[in-house]
């Protein structure tokens, strides 16, 4: 089963794959990695999703923040291969960042929300190696911000 055809089964809808709003690249290829910039938490009527996990927003919260930041991600992805997702060989890295109060400390289960996502589009080739961070703030307030970088056949 090719990638769009589980993307399809799964019934998800990628997020427009948004443009940067500073001075970098949404992504960038250098080899065979695809590099995917950070994508902030917006939900899927374009809201973004505000809050700091362990004061206004539960850990449950934050694994849907996390989620969509995959559904972005995973459009990054599709934008940067021409359309074509069968171009990934491997998702290699995540990296996520909680905004989230001093004393929590569930931010791999807030990440979660972006893993799971990447491994049920792309199986195997979707596991990853990852890091799962708290920060005491992100852009414009948002929840989650998650990066990637893949692996291009």
């Amino acid at each position: 089963m090719s990638f769009e055809d589980k993307i399809n089964e799964l019934k998800l809808e990628l997020p427009e794959a948004k443009a940067p709003v500073g001075s970098y690249l949404a992504s960038k290829i250098v080899g065979k990695l695809l590099f995917i910039s950070g994508q902030i938490s917006i939900s899927a009527n374009g809201e973004l999703i505000k809050g700091k996990i362990g004061k206004e927003l539960k850990t449950d919260d934050g694994y849907e923040a996390a989620r969509r930041c995959g559904l972005s991600i995973i459009s990054q992805v599709k934008k940067a291969c021409n359309e074509d997702l069968s171009k990934i060989k491997s998702c290699v890295k995540l990296t996520g960042f909680v905004n989230s109060t001093d004393d929590f400390i569930e931010q791999p289960k807030v990440i979660n929300g972006a893993s799971d996502l990447i491994v049920a589009v792309f199986g195997n080739a979707g596991m990853h190696t990852r890091a799962a961070v708290s920060a005491s703030s992100l852009p414009l307030g948002v929840s989650v911000e998650v990066d990637a970088i893949f692996e291009l056949n």
